[in-house]
């Protein structure tokens, strides 16, 4: 029901907005007089409701970043530093698998220029950018900055490139729309890190529960609370002290996050989780912790730490029951301390306070069953005893930290687009370590600190046929599979090797015939990247022809042909049934000199393939986002009732082929 509510209201949304051209980022721009040769240039944004455009400095291999052109060809002014941005928000993006850094509701850029020329009468800038929402828009406009005579003067005139070739008059910002904006974004960016705070909380208990069935944590749980029970004067006492030390586990562990907090700053975890060294750094950290738990050795705090903390527990009272919670948390820590530590490595990634709420999650889980067991005493009995069976949870828990330790080397490789661990190599080494770890649940490989085992419990042999189904189900990853359980965790699919899978795969590469002007596309789908070849094709076969307005930084593109092309029904509609001519509107490449135009739609000059085939979208459909579908005859006329774009409902989707299909049939 979920499902069908969301496909109901895409469809809805989209049938407004598909044949249409979308603008929604609005401009403002001023100008401010610094000195007699000095003028700060200033460009605010205002992007329409759950739209977003992307910062200047977003990494590689993602969207398109914010880019500024200053015409500036006869050197009449110079660019003092760099155009400067107001902050944004960051947000992994699985299908390209980068943190991408995106501006919502409002941006401010500003730039300082010094004039070197006084008969400079003013400034024109373009601006290049891409808008995203279900679909994604690549956005050209020109502003022209007017010199002031006096101390402000706002800019003359805007050209909007992709809508018309008219100039418009710019108006004072209204000061109060723009606090109207800001508190939008404000509460846009407090409902997210609530969202992100809750799963971060969980996350964390969970990881707490966990560290609770190590060998290291889980004697202690009846050790303490007896002796809370039996030393106290009477039963209420007991119970009174085992919440004092539960409370006082709790307040240790986030004494820890606010300390990192305070140290690293609560913007800057999350700046330096996107760091390459510190990806890196990330990564040591976790293989150190891995093998750890494997049992290589053991990641213990100085004995002289324990040892005054433990006569400090002496001393009784509220400050004795303290430091016995703190020796706990020190004795504990070679099975705890790798837990913690992945805990602040993905909660820095959140940055703000995200490493003290995973710390308030950890230790409630860690100090529940302290203070439950000390209220039911009784629920002692139905605790298993300790035994193998704990080193076994502390060995699982390495090969989840090794297997996790490689997420962040595949992030230091994607920004720095080395190409030196890619998608192949990933799914390579995870298929290893969790193949390794289901022959260790089997029985088949021991690691020091493990009990003789002479059979294997039904909850270690359950166990142990998920971990081999998880790892026998990645295997197919290596020939193309896109994987979609564990998407985000591996480098995304164009990131490989052999983007159409190992050995190639689809009709055109295993003829190893292609005709002119033709690629091999998503999934071995050949796929045409040229209209005019894509149409003299479809015309040579009499097939009809699927138009796709596409984009390589373009998202939701990706996730249509991951999430749906790649359906064996949607597959074998494009592979054999229909002619592929995929349009992309960003690419860079520049025309030839004798190909470049002014398009008679918008007056923009089109300089690039991507302006070509952008300028055809408006010119012959009026529309200017992808991804954008239609169904073509094989003279190029429209027969698909209406265009189609981003729903990743696969039954949709493929009715909508069907229909233009059999239209062309008949």
């Amino acid at each position: 029901m979920k499902n069908l509510i969301f496909t109901l209201l895409t469809l809805f949304a989209f049938t407004f907005s598909q044949a249409q051209i979308l603008d929604p980022v609005k401009w403002k721009t001023s100008i401010e007089q610094k000195s007699d040769t000095e003028f700060l240039l200033k460009f605010d944004a205002t992007i329409q409701k759950d739209w977003h455009i992307f910062s200047q400095f977003t990494p590689e291999g993602g969207s398109l970043p914010t880019i500024f052109i200053y015409e500036n060809s006869k050197g009449n002014y110079q660019l003092v530093g760099k155009t400067t941005e107001s902050k944004y928000k960051v947000k992994f993006e699985e299908v390209f698998g980068v943190d991408e850094y995106l501006f919502e509701g409002s941006a401010q850029f500003q730039q300082l220029v010094k004039v070197t020329n006084p008969a400079l009468k003013s400034i024109k800038v373009e601006v290049e950018y891409q808008a995203c929402l279900e679909q994604c828009i690549q956005q050209y406009k020109t502003f022209e900055f007017i010199l002031p005579n006096s101390k402000v003067v706002l800019s003359d005139s805007v050209e909007d490139a992709s809508l018309s070739n008219i100039t418009l008059t710019s108006t004072e910002v209204d000061s109060t729309s723009t606090k109207v904006a800001e508190e939008k974004l404000k509460k846009a960016e407090k409902k997210e890190e609530k969202k992100d705070l809750w799963t971060i909380f969980i996350v964390a208990f969970f990881s707490g529960f966990l560290a609770l069935l190590t060998p290291c944590v889980f004697p202690m749980i009846p050790m303490t609370v007896s002796f809370f029970t039996k030393q106290s004067k009477d039963r209420s006492k007991g119970i009174k002290n085992a919440i004092i030390y539960g409370i006082s586990i709790i307040v240790i562990y986030v004494l820890l996050g606010t300390a990192i907090v305070a140290i690293f700053g609560p913007d800057s975890l999350n700046e330096l989780s996107t760091s390459v060294t510190f990806n890196l750094i990330f990564f040591a950290l976790l293989v150190l912790f891995a093998a750890s738990f494997l049992g290589a050795f053991e990641i213990v705090l100085p004995n002289s730490w324990a040892n005054k903390v433990d006569r400090q527990a002496d001393r009784g009272g509220i400050i004795g029951i303290f430091f016995m919670a703190l020796a706990l948390a020190i004795v504990s820590f070679s099975c705890t301390g790798p837990i913690v530590g992945t805990l602040i490595v993905e909660s820095a990634s959140k940055g703000g306070i995200a490493p003290i709420v995973g710390m308030l999650g950890f230790s409630s889980a860690i100090a529940l069953p302290f203070m439950l067991f000390a209220l039911f005493p009784g629920w002692m009995n139905s605790l298993p005893k300790s035994g193998g069976w704990l080193n076994t949870v502390k060995v699982s828990l390495g090969f989840l930290e090794l297997a996790f330790a490689f997420k962040f080397l595949s992030n230091a490789d994607l920004v720095l687009q080395l190409h030196w661990f890619e998608r192949e190599t990933f799914l390579a080494i995870w298929i290893a370590v969790f193949g390794a770890w289901a022959l260790y649940l089997f029985g088949k490989l021991t690691l020091p600190h493990d009990s003789p085992l002479t059979h294997i419990s039904v909850g270690r042999l359950f166990m142990g046929l998920f971990v081999l189904s998880f790892t026998i189900y990645m295997v197919p990853g290596l020939w193309g599979a896109p994987l979609k359980i564990i998407s985000g965790f591996p480098p995304p699919l164009h990131y490989s090797e052999s983007p159409n899978g190992v050995g190639g795969s689809g009709s055109a590469l295993e003829l190893g015939i292609l005709p002119k002007g033709a690629h091999s596309g998503p999934h071995g789908i050949m796929a045409f990247h040229d209209y005019k070849y894509g149409l003299a094709y479809a015309k040579e076969v009499n097939k009809p022809i699927l138009l796709d307005f596409t984009g390589y930084a373009c998202v939701n593109c990706r996730k249509m042909e991951d999430y749906v092309w790649s359906d064996p029904k949607i597959l074998s509609i494009l592979k054999n049934e229909v002619v592929l001519i995929s349009l992309y509107v960003d690419d860079k490449k520049e025309l030839a000199e004798n190909e470049k135009y002014v398009s008679k739609e918008t007056g923009k000059k089109i300089k690039t393939i991507g302006n070509k085939w952008s300028d055809f979208q408006i010119t012959k459909y009026k529309a200017n986002a992808q991804p954008y579908y239609l169904i073509l005859d094989t003279d190029g006329n429209t027969i698909s009732d209406e265009p189609a774009s981003y729903d990743p409902n696969i039954d949709v989707y493929e009715k909508w082929l069907r229909s233009g299909i059999d239209k062309f049939v008949k």
